[in-house]
């Protein structure tokens, strides 16, 4: 969800996330490789990362797809998400407290590409 740590203790009490998420998912890869999907459709095995948009790039999505595509594979599944909805304690920060618009998720779809994350 996030690539500052900052942000991620900020807004979701969560410290070092970046650096667990990236030996997390690091590890999940290691041990399922990319997605495989069978000639049904049906996925066989397999790492899919799903990324939540926030506003005001509050995620630091380039800075996510770069690690997926640099240290993960350019061939990953990743869905990129644009449901977030302020919830809960949303409203005390008013940078996060709306939900995205289509230029940030387009934005962020763009951002994937450039990283040669092409696999939806």
């Amino acid at each position: 969800k996030y690539s500052s740590n900052e942000n991620a203790l900020k807004y979701s009490n969560a410290p070092d996330y970046f650096e667990i998420m990236k030996l997390a998912v690091k590890e999940m890869h290691r041990q399922v490789g990319d997605l495989i999907v069978n000639e049904k459709g049906i996925v066989v095995k397999g790492l899919l990362v799903r990324h939540l948009v926030l506003p005001n790039n509050l995620a630091g999505s380039e800075k996510i797809f770069e690690f997926i595509s640099k240290e993960i594979s350019k061939n990953t599944f990743l869905n990129i998400m644009n449901q977030y909805f302020p919830y809960y304690r949303a409203a005390e920060f008013p940078e996060l407290n709306r939900q995205i618009t289509q230029k940030e998720y387009s934005k962020a779809i763009k951002l994937a590409r450039k990283f040669g994350l092409k696999r939806k």
